[in-house]
């Protein structure tokens, strides 16, 4: 009698920055009932699928973490995940955990550990490198968790709330503003630069007002070049978020920036966010909206 899952299965791939929080995402998902396995060699995934399969729904909830401690076997990820996607009884989705360059290596001298693809040498060295060959990788995953300002505590309620549910991910739109000379925002997917348009902080009584206030979100939006600008946008996004949403993404971040991220920002993040909420999930987020106020106080 042959044996075989009668549901889909759920596997998550943890992978992604080495000092990332690979290890707390994967004890997470076991405390949620996940099987997990640490570090198994891509060229052992079909393998492990039959074992899988001959379990019948016994694993059901998998995760795996894959990275470059295997490294060896690391040309081979790619042809496993490409397999993996032809299975059907399978729903595969990749996790990736990512941390600035910085918050590595101080994480690294914390624990006074050498980094695998430098183990002689500096963290940063091996930092590079590796971020350099997963780059392919970060761009196929359909959850990208920065873990630079993340306690542990805090990444295991992340993953939590993540994966709680036996349901797919919903689609979420995350639409933020924020203000070119304070940084690019590092998780952004798509960012537009609205600094071409009309300005606020010229008009004084406007200054310390921000894109919330309607006297201010009605003077960015009156122009021309700004209707033009949302009817592009809006259109181009709305060509986009379903092919996002059909390969799987569980949520797209656009960022939207002004020179401080006050006014045009703000009001066009809002306007953005307003326009896609009745057909997704969406979320809007001021990144730099308080800087003013802390400056002052």
């Amino acid at each position: 009698m042959s044996t075989g899952t009668t549901s889909e299965t759920q596997m998550v791939i943890i992978t992604g920055m080495s000092g990332a929080g690979k290890t707390v995402a994967i004890q997470s998902l076991e405390d949620l009932g996940f099987f997990c396995v640490d570090n198994l060699p891509p060229t052992l995934l079909p393998k492990f699928l039959e074992l899988m399969k001959e379990s019948g729904n016994k694993m059901n909830k998998v995760a795996l973490v894959m990275d470059l401690r295997g490294r060896e076997f690391f040309d081979t990820l790619f042809k496993a995940l490409d397999d993996l996607a032809e299975t059907s009884w399978v729903t595969p989705q990749i996790l990736y955990l990512d941390a600035d360059d910085s918050t590595l290596v101080r994480r690294y001298k914390e624990t006074r550990r050498s980094h695998p693809l430098a183990p002689s040498g500096l963290p940063l060295e091996g930092i590079q490198l590796e971020r350099e060959l997963l780059d392919d990788l970060k761009g196929r995953a359909q959850i990208i968790l920065n873990t630079s300002q993340m306690k542990p505590r805090e990444l295991r309620e992340k993953m939590l709330t993540e994966f709680t549910s036996n349901k797919k991910s919903i689609f979420t739109v995350n639409v933020m503003s924020f203000g070119f000379k304070h940084g690019l925002p590092i998780d952004a997917d798509l960012v537009f630069d609205v600094r071409f348009l009309p300005n606020p902080h010229y008009i004084e009584h406007m200054r310390p007002k921000t894109g919330l206030d309607e006297d201010v979100s009605s003077y960015v939006l009156k122009w021309t070049e700004t209707h033009k600008f949302l009817e592009k946008v809006t259109d181009l996004l709305s060509f986009m978020l379903p092919h996002y949403k059909r390969e799987g993404k569980a949520q797209l971040v656009i960022a939207i920036g002004c020179t401080g991220g006050q006014h045009r920002s703000v009001a066009l993040a809002e306007y953005i966010g307003k326009f896609f909420e009745k057909d997704y999930k969406t979320c809007v987020s001021h990144r730099d909206i308080e800087r003013r106020k802390e400056k002052t106080t």
